[in-house]
């Protein structure tokens, strides 16, 4: 069994639709079809894209039989070790008790299936879980509704007796224009290997600035599924210790973000069983606030990341002043067991 990342920004051919363990679709327009695997709709403009939509899908190559189920309004699809789900919450269908906000019980609610289902499978371990949320910097009882997101999602791994500190799987978490709790995930029998970047002070450890729980993940994971090694790469903006740097400045905000993540492939190819990253080696989603920023900021990419693959995304960063949000990962062979 061997996983393999297929993206149609990518140019690669689309795999047979039997071995897809799991998908994204981004574009304004939600798919018509219903798929058969799991799915992630985001409804959100794909920028200088010249196309409607971006379809991206996880899948298995070799012959090892895929199982595909519900649990708890989540659709998940499982081959052998690794299991890719999906679940949506609409805040307006979940009975909050004040103070606790609708978004932080959709999201303490959210991830505490996500535990019952990977327990349920014996596949205790995430490795990367992409959130999105309508008006993540809007404010709702005092308490910007991104904070309100990591106190469900830290209330979630507590109760499942999961740490919220150091062995936490990457993730990113971004604002669509509206549209329900999505939460998709990739889980494993095995865990990953969570990278820290030492330009920034762990998104776990952050003061209590930033909200009464600081957010649950690690800045990149290592992941060894058999013969093979991936690298995830956590949304990554423009932060130097815990703070925002070049407020304002997208330019300079889109070259932090690099370096942050260059910073990040250095720790990461220190543990790597399949060589050294560096930036042209991944594919990337670009999350841009502004859309008239699109060409300040793919300029900046271009010239460090070279012909990768990238999506650029119109979305919301989980802080105000944050411009740009960069993400990535690669799938290679390892070279060693």
């Amino acid at each position: 069994m061997t996983l393999q990342l297929f993206d149609s920004f990518y140019a690669a051919a689309r795999p047979d639709a039997e071995r897809v363990l799991g998908g994204f679709w981004l574009g304004d327009v939600a798919p018509a079809a219903l798929c058969p695997w799991p799915l992630q709709r985001l409804v959100t403009s794909l920028l200088g894209a010249g196309r409607s939509g971006l379809e991206e899908a996880w899948w298995v190559a070799g012959d090892a039989p895929l199982l595909s189920g519900e649990a708890e309004g989540m659709a998940w699809r499982r081959c052998g070790d690794l299991l890719f789900g999906v679940i949506e919450l609409d805040e307006s269908q979940v009975v909050a008790a004040p103070p606790r906000s609708a978004l932080q019980t959709a999201s303490e609610q959210a991830y505490a299936r996500i535990f019952r289902l990977l327990d349920a499978q014996g596949l205790p371990h995430l490795w990367r879980l992409w959130n999105y949320m309508g008006d993540i910097n809007g404010e709702s009882g005092g308490l910007e509704r991104y904070r309100q997101f990591n106190l469900g999602r830290a209330e979630a791994f507590e109760g499942a007796a999961r740490s919220v500190v150091g062995r936490v799987p990457a993730a990113c978490a971004l604002g669509v224009a509206g549209g329900p709790l999505t939460i998709a995930f990739l889980a494993s029998a095995t865990p990953v290997l969570p990278i820290e970047n030492p330009r920034q002070v762990s998104a776990f450890l952050y003061p209590s600035d930033y909200g009464p729980r600081p957010p649950t993940f690690s800045r990149a994971a290592l992941a060894w599924p058999p013969g093979q090694e991936i690298l995830f790469v956590s949304g990554t903006a423009s932060i130097v210790g815990h703070q925002t740097v070049h407020p304002g400045d997208v330019r300079a905000q889109t070259v932090e973000s690099l370096d942050n993540i260059a910073a990040v492939l250095a720790v990461a190819s220190a543990q790597s069983r399949s060589g050294a990253f560096s930036l042209p080696d991944l594919g990337y989603r670009v999350y841009v606030r502004q859309a008239d920023d699109l060409e300040t900021v793919r300029a900046v990419v271009a010239q460090r990341v070279g012909d990768a693959p990238v999506a650029y995304v119109r979305a919301d960063v989980c802080r105000a002043d944050l411009l740009v949000e960069i993400e990535g990962q690669v799938v290679r062979p390892s070279l060693r067991r």
